[in-house]
């Protein structure tokens, strides 16, 4: 894949790093329990930075690096043949701690929508391990402001099929 200078298509950069999120998007925040202890911990982060939670949620991914680190460009794409949507993004920031690990990445142009997306995964003080996906997003092409409302809903449901993803590799 190569790596075309960067053409986030918000201003709005880093803005899911803290709160509150930006005001004239739709905002999504999904946290469910994943597991217990620090394996989990471990294994869950792995799979979020390393791209294998996308994977494994069925979505095929281009990155121009085996790990998100800020400035690492990626490609997900959904779906199969001519229905197949691909949203080029690129890594804001990254947080790789003792008890929180993941990142965020920013819609670029040609995206179907323009906004910031977080995955994280945090070891709580009392050893429970939670995963967040946190965002905020707008239409940016005519079939996702035709969509309407079915866009946050299909977006909720794809952090939960995630969180789904990580409980099982956290469990393996």
């Amino acid at each position: 894949m190569t790596t075309p200078p960067s053409a986030l298509s918000y201003p709005e950069v880093g803005a899911t790093r803290g709160a509150p999120l930006p005001r004239g998007y739709l905002h999504l925040h999904v946290a469910e329990r994943i597991g217990h202890g620090r394996a989990v911990f471990e294994a869950a982060g792995a799979a979020v930075t390393g791209w294998e939670m996308h994977r494994a949620s069925g979505a095929r991914v281009e990155a121009s690096a085996p790990r998100a680190e800020p400035g690492v460009r990626v490609r997900i794409s959904l779906g199969a043949g001519p229905l197949r949507l691909t949203a080029p993004c690129e890594v804001v920031w990254a947080a790789d701690g003792p008890d929180r690990t993941g990142f965020a990445y920013g819609t670029e142009a040609g995206h179907p929508e323009c906004g910031e997306e977080a995955f994280l995964v945090e070891l709580r003080e009392d050893g429970e391990v939670w995963f967040t996906v946190r965002a905020f997003s707008r239409p940016a092409a005519w079939y996702t402001r035709l969509a309407g409302p079915a866009v946050p809903l299909a977006q909720r449901l794809y952090a939960r099929r995630l969180a789904g993803v990580l409980r099982r590799a956290a469990a393996a």
